[in-house]
């Protein structure tokens, strides 16, 4: 987990990735601890659209509001419980052991010191749509049942929370709810415990929130037909970090206008881009909603009417929450169209889902 300052960003991500543990260290030659960068920080950096074309030097010297701006460690040797009362009072998950020259000998996680705990968390996966735009395929079908290299997408999705340490998942169901009841019962040969929300009819992408209890901790939403490796640990660090009432899961999205864009002030051209990309960050249908979120969610929807995820965010903005966006960076599509769905295949067989 550790990088020289001279290494691009780029391999920090890859190391973020490919470790799991939300933070690599940046040393010197001698191992001394110069710097850390987490999930978070590159994250940051993301949302503010500052290039990743650097290395880790430059990025630690250009880190954007880190919430700790000096890297946080401990002598060798400290005792597990002091190193357990800095990582609740800090409210951090990682903590580097240096030696007295500052040498890094050792990185102590929260897992280390309270293993095999599950996560404060919860989901529901909302697998009720009726996936028109992909018939004959969903005729009998639903979408999140459809396989993809050969297991369900929502089998994939469901093992993805399991190792998040998301024990307690609720399928929200519609459509051929029986096809979900059938292959998931339980939960039990998932790893999960599983309940079921079943809408009598559509209610939105947020409408299945009102058949639910309120949660006593955070609650991971994910639409159903969202095929991706993004670090739902990580999201929730994020929203914790932040003192969110709810994030939303955002991908970067470019935009090439195939003809040359004129600016004009009134009659005047004022200048001429030829075919220009623009960049903005689109919903990615993944939400973490602290509990007090269900105050904005109503009781009972009215017939023909729906309760959009889209409505409960402009709910909370009008009353002054706190909604923040986290850029997700890992492989992330979204089934919605056949061309997607042979996409999701073809990165099955290539191995980009393992």
């Amino acid at each position: 987990m550790c990088i020289r300052p001279g290494m691009p960003i780029r391999d920090a991500i890859r190391a973020l990735d490919s470790g799991g543990l939300g933070i690599v260290l940046v040393t010197d030659e001698e191992l001394r601890l110069l710097g850390t960068i987490t999930d978070g920080d590159v994250r940051r950096a993301i949302l503010a659209g500052k290039s990743l074309d650097v290395t880790a030097g430059e990025f630690l010297d250009r880190k954007q509001n880190p919430v700790y701006p000096e890297p946080i460690s401990a002598p060798v040797g400290t005792p597990r419980s002091a190193l357990l009362r800095l990582m609740r009072r800090r409210t951090i998950q990682h903590v580097p052991m240096i030696d007295e020259q500052c040498r890094v000998t050792a990185l102590v996680t929260l897992n280390d010191l309270i293993p095999d705990q599950p996560r404060p968390l919860q989901a529901v996966i909302m697998a009720g749509g009726l996936g028109t735009r992909l018939r004959p395929l969903t005729d009998e079908m639903p979408k999140p049942m459809l396989p993809v290299g050969g297991r369900p997408l929502l089998e994939r999705t469901v093992a993805r929370l399991r190792e998040a340490g998301v024990r307690q998942v609720s399928l929200s169901t519609f459509f051929k709810a029986e096809k979900v009841l059938e292959h998931f019962k339980d939960g039990s040969e998932f790893g999960v415990d599983l309940e079921y929300v079943c809408e009598d009819r559509q209610l939105g992408t947020a409408g299945a929130l009102s058949r639910m209890q309120v949660p006593t901790v955070p609650l991971l939403v994910v639409n159903g037909d969202i095929l991706t490796s993004v670090d739902f640990r990580a999201m929730h660090e994020f929203h914790r970090e932040h003192e969110a009432v709810m994030t939303v899961g955002v991908r970067k999205y470019d935009f090439r206008v195939p003809y040359g864009v004129i600016e004009c002030d009134g009659v005047n051209v004022r200048s001429l881009v030829e075919k220009p990309t623009y960049s903005s960050f689109v919903n990615a249908g993944i939400y973490l909603l602290d509990p007090l979120t269900f105050r904005y969610v109503p009781k009972d929807i009215p017939e023909d009417t729906r309760f959009n995820m889209t409505d409960l965010i402009c709910r909370l903005l009008e009353a002054g929450h706190a909604v923040v966006s986290f850029p997700i960076h890992e492989y992330w599509l979204d089934i919605g169209q056949p061309a997607d769905y042979e996409q999701a295949q073809d990165d099955a067989d290539s191995g980009r889902l393992d």
